[in-house]
């Protein structure tokens, strides 16, 4: 039997909540089929443990993680801890500690999830945001010049290698081959005269490659616009670290809330883990209330059942939490409903046993 080591990162706020239902229904997906298992060890890592520590993980932590298959991380981020320590030491070290320079984040509206636009129908959201994870705009490198002075200067810079743009533009066209999509590339070339000109270049350099790929390139501010005004034209899309940042959530906003967007940081030739985690944010005000929406961890719970290569049971995951959303039975406060996160969880976990019974029947 295949042994799955999995790292769990349950961080603050409603992080250790969220996680436990998407445990909840890992173990039921791996019940279901004798040939693997996961073995989840619990890091006390996130905001609480930078208090008492002044650093947001153990110093030899990446060391620690370099033996797992995947990490499982809840949220990070509590009052009192300023964000960009949060983000800095813990999430983006691991992102770059083990090069997780490919983030997916599915924008699919399902059957049963507010639809919040109009005149767009249900299946015309179905988008798959390709972001490059390890430089660009998030690179920290800069300085501060000056500082409290009467001419003080701080410089961001952004960094964009030929290597790191290339291969995430070449996994894009391997995704949008493979699905038989259309890859629409995100920049601002008109503004940006150094970084995404070259992006341009290198679209264009690779696009050469995948004839069969049918291909678009817009401006940020006009893919903004175009994804409310008419998002069926994105399928597979890549962009940079900061626009896909931005635009992601403007995605969430449309394929029924934060509570329903999920991301993966993969590492695709495996050398390190890869890690999967809901987007939204800890949301201390909520903590400990069991109110807390669970279906953007199932959600990632279900990439990283595709990521190892059980296809089928990621989208038994999904097939579950749709049905969930069209019973419209078992929500939770932010979803209009009155059920507890647990709740949730539970009842994912029966949709799926259904589902099986159901397609055994059939079969």
């Amino acid at each position: 039997m295949k042994q799955y080591k999995i790292a769990v990162i349950a961080g603050d706020g409603i992080g250790p909540e969220v996680i436990d239902e998407g445990i909840k229904v890992l173990k039921q997906v791996a019940e279901l089929d004798s040939g693997f298992q996961f073995n989840f060890t619990y890091f006390p890592w996130g905001c609480e443990f930078y208090t008492k520590n002044g650093t947001m993980m153990d110093d030899d932590g990446i060391e620690q993680l370099k033996e797992y298959d995947a990490i499982y991380l809840g949220a990070v981020g509590f009052p009192g801890v300023p964000d960009h320590i949060s983000l800095w030491d813990l999430l983006l070290r691991i992102r770059k500690g083990f090069d997780q320079y490919v983030n997916i984040r599915p924008v699919k509206l399902l059957k049963g999830a507010h639809l919040p636009l109009v005149d767009v129908r249900r299946e015309d959201i179905d988008m798959l945001f390709i972001r490059e994870n390890s430089e660009g705009e998030y690179s920290g490198a800069g300085d501060w010049l000056f500082k409290d002075q009467e001419h003080e200067v701080v410089l961001q810079n952004s960094v964009f290698s030929r290597k790191g743009t290339e291969r995430i533009i070449r996994y894009a066209f391997e995704r949008a081959k493979k699905d038989g999509k259309s890859l629409t590339s995100i920049s601002k070339a008109n503004a940006l005269n150094y970084s995404m000109v070259f992006w341009d270049q290198v679209f264009e350099e690779v696009s050469a490659e995948y004839p069969e790929v049918e291909t678009a390139s817009y401006l940020v501010d006009a893919a903004a616009m175009l994804m409310i005004k008419d998002p069926k034209r994105f399928e597979v899309v890549v962009t940079s670290n900061l626009f896909g940042d931005i635009l992601t959530d403007l995605g969430a906003a449309l394929a029924g809330g934060i509570g329903l967007a999920a991301g993966a940081n993969i590492n695709p030739e495996r050398d390190f883990p890869s890690m999967f985690e809901p987007i939204h944010g800890s949301a201390p005000d909520i903590a400990g209330q069991q109110i807390s929406n669970p279906l953007a961890a199932i959600w990632s719970a279900s990439q990283m059942l595709d990521f190892f290569g059980y296809e089928t049971y990621g989208k038994l995951v999904l097939d579950a939490v749709e049905q969930l959303l069209v019973e419209e039975k078992v929500l939770t406060p932010d979803m209009n409903g009155n059920s507890s996160t647990s709740d949730v969880g539970n009842r994912v976990v029966e949709l799926i046993n259904s589902l099986v019974l159901s397609q055994n029947a059939k079969s």
